[in-house]
């Protein structure tokens, strides 16, 4: 889809870890995907809001109120929303079962598709042995997580002074250092065994803020990845089909696109 204006209506809408709080995320573009994009059903997969940031600092501008209004909005119109608390907004785990504007509150949803499969709805961050067995570490993490996001900034003025494309400290060091690539493929293989164990055909997950699709432990693994920095959503179109759309690639003008902006699987 090209960024026309057109509105694109889906059967279900996911999207995970805005991480409304944390200074360096991309509510505008977030904002730009949902002008264009309505569902049946969008599932909010966690961290929508961080808890743990706002705790520390509180930072709420303008754009935040935009998004729910937009959220909000689009619930009036009759989507059904529903929202998955994660570890960053675990105080709405307080609050399961209830609804808030029209939003459901839930810590796991059984969705089930156009063509009738069923697939396990969760945040994730259950089945991440860090944040389970070790919160002060993982506190450490989101520390140097957001110390890796501030120092990208200045990286990208430069790169961009250069005519280079956008450059990710915190997704390279991910990808270079053995352990956490080791913890993500631990992370991917818990929640396929989860979702083995529900007697569901596959998981839909965020937390690791590594976007995917894939069937390497038997089961249909998919993570909406984030919007702190990739911009990634994943939707069913209605037959029934998931598509992972990479909306940086699928937004960007055509001079700096490369290659397709989806991945689309059954």
């Amino acid at each position: 889809m090209e960024e026309t204006g057109t509105v694109r209506h889906v059967r279900a809408l996911f999207i995970s870890d805005v991480h409304l709080g944390m200074q360096a995320i991309q509510v505008e573009e977030l904002l730009k995907f949902l002008a264009v994009h309505d569902a049946d059903t969008i599932y909010i997969v966690g961290d929508l809001i961080d808890g743990w940031r706002l705790q520390k600092e509180w930072n709420w501008p303008p754009e935040y109120d935009a998004l729910a209004n937009a959220l909000f909005a689009k619930a009036r119109a009759g989507a059904r929303i529903v929202y998955l608390a994660g570890n960053h907004d675990e105080f709405l785990r307080d609050y399961l079962g209830t609804y808030f504007g029209g939003v459901e509150i839930v810590d796991r949803m059984i969705h089930i598709t156009a063509d009738g499969k069923r697939y396990l709805v969760i945040h994730g961050d259950q089945f991440d042995v860090v944040v389970a067995n070790a919160k002060w570490l993982a506190h450490i993490g989101d520390w140097a997580y957001n110390f890796a996001l501030t120092i990208n900034a200045p990286i990208n003025w430069v790169r961009r002074r250069m005519g280079l494309r956008y450059w990710s400290l915190s997704a390279w060091a991910k990808q270079k250092v053995k352990s956490a690539v080791s913890v993500m493929g631990r992370f991917e293989e818990a929640l396929s065994l989860e979702a083995r164990n529900s007697k569901v055909e596959g998981v839909i997950c965020g937390h690791i803020h590594q976007a995917a699709m894939h069937h390497k432990f038997g089961i249909h693994y998919i993570n909406s990845g984030d919007w702190v920095e990739s911009c990634t959503a994943v939707v069913e179109e209605h037959d029934g089909a998931f598509e992972l759309i990479r909306w940086k690639d699928v937004s960007a003008p055509p001079r700096r696109r490369r290659g397709l902006g989806r991945l689309r699987a059954n």
